[in-house]
Parts: structure tokens; C-alpha cells; sequence
């Protein structure tokens, strides 16, 4: 157990965050609960094809990315989506094979664009790869699983940037990069893991070939630590009371119902939920 001293000189417990448990937190408190807390863990909601084919992609460029540069080829890069493809969630067999070869498409033209020797966006050397980033900041532990860290020459020298594939219907921009809690949290761990530089964070969205930048500065850091600081002190002192009273469940993680509730996995136990959203289809969050 990682701590720190509190005010009173004792030993304060840092709590151990994850950008996906912080989201999850901010979004809606019961789902926190089933999700993280409960034991055992309810059953949860089937797959989803949006998931299906988001883990499909990131693990074809995993692999992609963990060969020399000269076999980082777009052919091989189409043979890793059929090496690790999954139809879990999809409607039916023809929207299996659209989004197959879709998925063929998005990550063998990426690799044109950045894996190869030559490519017209470069990558950098690739310094880690699904890397785990776990490091103590402030009244936490940061920690988290990026995509791939690139170190890259900067102004200053060489540097580490933060880069996050997206396969969803949304195309990101460079305020999704800028807010996003996730990034800023792998910048912060980042830093402290790999003792180099770190301010970059880009959201590589394989549908629309977009690349989403934002350059982090000591202010903007700050207010992302701030805020998930505030969170993980929250759903620490929240789980503690609860296990010290489990009959505050409800008190202490009320649900947060809306439209969102149709995708939720764990809708079944939650009657508000069910009652704010119908179901979404399984396959309702691909990228047109």
C-alpha cells in the first residue's frame, strides 16, 4: 500500500487510480460501485461490436509496431486485424465482413502513413508499446496502460509523446486532446516512469485518418492533477465507508441516469437506468 503523511503527521493512504476508474466515477457512482466494488461482481452486459473492433485494431498495431521498422508494412499490417479478429457483437454476417475489411483498411493505411522507414508521419522511436505507467501524484497513484509512447525530437531535444488510438464514431479534435483526463494522467506518469520530457498528446483516430495534437504546459497539467486528485479522494473515502457500512451503498453511489444508459453494461442491475434509456443494439457505437 503506497502512503504519504497526512496533515496530522499519521500515514495517509494513496489511492491507486486508473483513468478508466476515474471516468467511470464522474459518469456514474453506481456503475463505480458494481463495476470496482461489488464482490462478487455482477454479471455484466454482453459484448459490444464498437469494443470489439476498437480492441481488434489496437492490437493488430501492437503488433505491427512491436516489428523493426522494415516489416512495419501495410500488408503485414492487414494480416494482424484477420490474426486477431473477433465478431463478437456485430448484428450479422455482412456487417461482419464490412467492418473487417474496414478495419484491413484503417490499419494498413496507417502503416503506410507511420510505420514504414520513409513515411510522411514519421513515428519516432517507439519507447513502449500498451506500456503500464504507475506513478505517485499527490494524493494518488496515477496509473494506466498507453497505447504508444514515441520519443520524438522536440525543440528542446528529444521528448516523449503520449499517442491513443480511437476507432469510434466521434472524430476527435485537438480540445478532445487538450480535456482528456487519460492523456494528461499518462503525461504525468510518463514523466515520473521514464524520467524524459513529456508534453505531447495525440489522438490517432484510424476511420478518419485525423491526427488530434495538444501540447500540455505546466498549467494545464495542473489542472487536470487537480481535478483527478479531488476524484480519487472521493471514491477512496467512498469505498472505505461503504466497507465500513455496506447498508449506504445507495447513499454513498447513487445512480446518474440519461441517455448513456442504453450502452451501459451493467443497466440490468440499475432500474433508474433501464427506465432513463432503452437498450442500445450491440452494435449501435460503430463508426459509420
Amino acid at each position: 500500500m503506497s502512503m504519504q503523511l497526512g496533515l496530522d503527521g499519521m500515514p495517509a493512504r494513496l489511492v491507486r487510480v486508473t483513468p478508466s476508474r476515474l471516468a467511470t466515477w464522474q459518469d456514474c457512482r453506481r456503475r463505480y460501485r458494481l463495476t470496482y466494488l461489488d464482490r462478487p461482481a455482477p454479471p455484466r452486459g454482453g459484448p459490444r461490436a464498437a469494443s470489439t473492433l476498437g480492441a481488434v485494431v489496437h492490437n493488430a498495431l501492437h503488433a505491427v509496431f512491436g516489428e523493426p521498422s522494415a516489416r512495419r508494412t501495410a500488408a503485414r499490417a492487414a494480416l494482424e486485424v484477420d490474426r486477431h479478429w473477433s465478431s463478437e457483437g456485430f448484428r450479422d454476417d455482412a456487417q461482419v465482413a464490412t467492418y473487417r475489411e474496414r478495419a484491413r483498411t484503417w490499419v494498413a493505411d496507417y502503416a503506410l502513413r507511420h510505420a514504414v522507414d520513409g513515411a510522411p508521419e514519421p513515428t519516432g522511436e517507439v519507447v513502449g508499446l500498451e506500456r503500464w505507467l504507475s506513478a505517485p501524484v499527490g494524493a494518488m497513484v496515477a496509473e494506466g496502460r498507453a497505447d504508444r509512447l514515441d520519443q520524438r525530437d522536440g525543440s528542446a531535444g528529444p521528448e516523449v509523446v503520449v499517442v491513443d488510438y480511437k476507432t469510434g464514431r466521434h472524430v476527435p479534435d485537438a480540445d478532445d486532446a487538450r480535456r482528456s483526463p487519460a492523456l494528461a494522467l499518462y503525461v504525468l506518469a510518463a514523466r515520473r516512469t521514464l524520467r524524459r520530457p513529456c508534453h505531447r498528446v495525440e489522438l490517432h483516430h484510424l476511420p478518419s485518418a485525423t491526427i488530434a495534437t495538444a501540447d500540455h504546459d505546466d498549467a494545464s497539467l495542473a489542472a487536470h492533477r487537480e481535478s483527478a486528485e479531488a476524484a480519487a479522494v472521493a471514491l477512496g473515502a467512498a469505498a472505505d465507508e461503504l466497507e465500513a457500512d455496506p447498508r449506504r451503498a445507495e447513499d454513498l453511489f447513487p445512480p446518474a441516469p440519461g441517455p448513456r444508459c442504453g450502452a451501459c453494461d451493467v443497466r440490468r442491475h440499475c432500474p433508474e437506468g433501464r427506465a432513463a434509456a432503452p437498450a442500445d443494439a450491440a452494435w449501435a457505437g460503430l463508426a459509420p
